[in-house]
Protein backbone atom coordinates (compact mmCIF):
# COMPACT_ATOMS: atom_id res chain seq x y z
CA UNK A 1 0.00 0.00 0.00
CA UNK A 2 1.71 3.37 -1.37
CA UNK A 3 1.53 5.67 2.12
CA UNK A 4 2.78 8.60 0.31
CA UNK A 5 -1.22 8.94 -1.45
CA UNK A 6 -4.19 10.14 0.73
CA UNK A 7 -6.36 7.72 1.88
CA UNK A 8 -8.89 9.10 -0.81
CA UNK A 9 -6.56 7.78 -3.91
CA UNK A 10 -5.93 4.12 -2.30
CA UNK A 11 -6.78 1.71 -4.44
CA UNK A 12 -9.50 -0.48 -2.26
CA UNK A 13 -8.72 -4.66 -4.27
CA UNK A 14 -4.45 -3.66 -2.77
CA UNK A 15 -4.11 -5.76 0.34
CA UNK A 16 -3.18 -3.86 3.56
CA UNK A 17 -0.43 -4.19 5.34
CA UNK A 18 -2.16 -3.37 8.92
CA UNK A 19 -4.12 -6.01 9.54
CA UNK A 20 -5.70 -4.16 12.20
CA UNK A 21 -8.42 -1.63 12.22
CA UNK A 22 -7.56 1.68 13.40
CA UNK A 23 -7.84 2.91 17.51
CA UNK A 24 -11.10 4.24 18.30
CA UNK A 25 -9.99 8.21 18.67
CA UNK A 26 -9.73 9.27 22.10
CA UNK A 27 -13.27 10.01 24.59
CA UNK A 28 -12.81 11.71 27.83
CA UNK A 29 -14.44 9.70 30.18
CA UNK A 30 -16.97 11.86 32.42
CA UNK A 31 -18.40 8.83 34.38
CA UNK A 32 -14.91 8.46 36.17
CA UNK A 33 -13.50 11.73 37.17
CA UNK A 34 -9.85 10.21 37.98
CA UNK A 35 -9.48 8.63 34.74
CA UNK A 36 -6.47 10.15 32.76
CA UNK A 37 -3.19 11.14 33.62
CA UNK A 38 -2.61 12.39 37.59
CA UNK A 39 -1.72 15.85 37.76
CA UNK A 40 2.09 16.57 37.55
CA UNK A 41 3.71 16.03 40.75
CA UNK A 42 1.26 14.32 42.39
CA UNK A 43 3.29 11.59 43.54
CA UNK A 44 5.30 11.33 46.12
CA UNK A 45 8.90 10.39 46.10
CA UNK A 46 9.38 7.25 48.25
CA UNK A 47 12.27 8.64 50.40
CA UNK A 48 10.33 12.39 51.12
CA UNK A 49 13.22 13.96 49.61
CA UNK A 50 13.17 15.44 45.87
CA UNK A 51 17.15 14.86 45.48
CA UNK A 52 16.44 11.08 46.71
CA UNK A 53 14.02 9.76 44.28
CA UNK A 54 14.64 5.90 45.39
CA UNK A 55 15.05 4.91 49.11
CA UNK A 56 14.69 2.05 51.41
CA UNK A 57 11.37 2.50 53.25
CA UNK A 58 13.29 3.00 56.56
CA UNK A 59 14.33 6.04 55.28
CA UNK A 60 11.09 7.43 55.04
CA UNK A 61 10.37 9.81 58.58
CA UNK A 62 7.77 11.47 57.67
CA UNK A 63 5.64 8.93 55.64
CA UNK A 64 5.48 6.18 58.39
CA UNK A 65 2.05 5.62 57.94
CA UNK A 66 1.78 5.85 54.25
CA UNK A 67 3.25 2.49 53.21
CA UNK A 68 2.74 0.57 55.94
CA UNK A 69 2.60 -3.35 55.40
CA UNK A 70 -0.77 -4.96 55.23
CA UNK A 71 -3.52 -5.77 52.63
CA UNK A 72 -5.28 -2.92 50.76
CA UNK A 73 -8.64 -1.35 51.28
CA UNK A 74 -11.11 -3.18 50.40
CA UNK A 75 -9.02 -6.26 49.45
CA UNK A 76 -10.08 -9.86 50.82
CA UNK A 77 -6.72 -11.44 52.70
CA UNK A 78 -6.00 -14.72 51.07
CA UNK A 79 -4.90 -17.54 53.36
CA UNK A 80 -2.35 -20.05 51.97
CA UNK A 81 -2.44 -23.74 53.25
CA UNK A 82 0.35 -26.12 53.29
CA UNK A 83 -0.22 -29.35 50.90
CA UNK A 84 -0.55 -32.76 51.62
CA UNK A 85 0.90 -35.24 49.52
CA UNK A 86 -1.20 -38.71 49.34
CA UNK A 87 0.39 -41.80 48.95
CA UNK A 88 -0.68 -45.25 47.46
CA UNK A 89 1.10 -48.05 48.66
CA UNK A 90 0.43 -51.41 46.27
CA UNK A 91 -1.40 -54.48 47.26
CA UNK A 92 -0.19 -56.97 49.72
CA UNK A 93 -1.11 -59.92 47.09
CA UNK A 94 -1.10 -58.23 43.77
CA UNK A 95 -2.79 -60.08 41.03
CA UNK A 96 -0.73 -61.95 38.15
CA UNK A 97 -0.43 -59.67 35.40
CA UNK A 98 0.78 -62.00 32.88
CA UNK A 99 3.05 -60.02 30.92
CA UNK A 100 5.06 -62.58 29.92
CA UNK A 101 2.86 -64.73 28.58
CA UNK A 102 1.05 -61.50 26.62
CA UNK A 103 4.43 -60.74 24.68
CA UNK A 104 4.86 -64.19 23.79
CA UNK A 105 1.39 -64.67 22.41
CA UNK A 106 1.54 -61.58 20.74
CA UNK A 107 4.72 -62.51 19.07
CA UNK A 108 4.48 -66.40 18.40
CA UNK A 109 0.92 -67.41 18.07
CA UNK A 110 -1.91 -64.63 17.05
CA UNK A 111 -0.80 -61.01 16.97
CA UNK A 112 -4.56 -59.62 17.45
CA UNK A 113 -5.03 -61.07 20.69
CA UNK A 114 -1.73 -60.66 21.64
CA UNK A 115 -1.92 -57.04 21.68
CA UNK A 116 -5.42 -56.96 23.41
CA UNK A 117 -4.00 -59.71 26.05
CA UNK A 118 -1.01 -57.05 26.32
CA UNK A 119 -3.35 -54.26 27.02
CA UNK A 120 -5.08 -55.66 29.85
CA UNK A 121 -1.68 -56.91 31.28
CA UNK A 122 -0.93 -53.62 31.54
CA UNK A 123 -4.42 -52.66 33.16
CA UNK A 124 -3.37 -55.35 35.46
CA UNK A 125 0.13 -53.84 36.39
CA UNK A 126 -1.08 -50.18 36.98
CA UNK A 127 -4.28 -51.54 38.93
CA UNK A 128 -1.72 -53.49 41.38
CA UNK A 129 -0.02 -50.28 41.54
CA UNK A 130 -2.96 -48.45 42.80
CA UNK A 131 -4.28 -50.42 44.69
CA UNK A 132 -7.52 -51.49 42.64
CA UNK A 133 -8.02 -55.02 44.09
CA UNK A 134 -11.16 -55.39 42.22
CA UNK A 135 -10.00 -54.00 38.59
CA UNK A 136 -6.85 -55.58 38.66
CA UNK A 137 -8.61 -59.03 38.95
CA UNK A 138 -11.01 -58.36 36.19
CA UNK A 139 -8.13 -57.45 34.24
CA UNK A 140 -5.96 -60.39 35.24
CA UNK A 141 -8.55 -62.62 34.53
CA UNK A 142 -9.31 -61.07 31.01
CA UNK A 143 -5.33 -60.69 30.06
CA UNK A 144 -5.56 -64.65 30.94
CA UNK A 145 -8.47 -65.53 28.74
CA UNK A 146 -6.82 -63.83 25.71
CA UNK A 147 -3.79 -65.37 26.02
CA UNK A 148 -5.31 -68.78 26.46
CA UNK A 149 -7.62 -67.98 23.40
CA UNK A 150 -4.18 -66.69 21.23
CA UNK A 151 -2.15 -70.12 22.50
CA UNK A 152 -4.91 -72.15 21.05
CA UNK A 153 -5.28 -70.57 18.00
CA UNK A 154 -1.36 -70.21 17.12
CA UNK A 155 -1.02 -74.19 18.00
CA UNK A 156 -4.12 -74.81 16.01
CA UNK A 157 -2.96 -73.29 12.67
CA UNK A 158 0.58 -74.70 13.60
CA UNK A 159 -1.01 -78.41 13.46
CA UNK A 160 -3.20 -77.73 10.47
CA UNK A 161 -0.04 -75.90 8.66
CA UNK A 162 2.25 -79.28 9.10
CA UNK A 163 -0.79 -81.51 8.16
CA UNK A 164 -1.11 -79.41 4.77
CA UNK A 165 2.90 -79.92 4.60
CA UNK A 166 2.49 -83.83 4.91
CA UNK A 167 -0.24 -84.31 3.15
CA UNK A 168 1.15 -82.44 0.11
CA UNK A 169 4.48 -84.61 0.26
CA UNK A 170 2.74 -87.67 0.37
CA UNK A 171 0.64 -86.72 -2.64
CA UNK A 172 3.35 -85.50 -4.67
CA UNK A 173 5.13 -89.09 -4.49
Amino acid sequence: MDTSKSPADWNSSEKSEILQPAPPPYQDQYGYPNAGYPAQGSYPTSSGYPDQPYGAPGDQPNLQGQYAQGPFPGQPVVTAQSTMYVTVTPLANPQPDYLGYSIFTMLCCCLPLGIAALIYSIFTRKANMSGHQLLAETNSKMARTLNHAALGIGLTVVVLYIIIVIVNIISVK
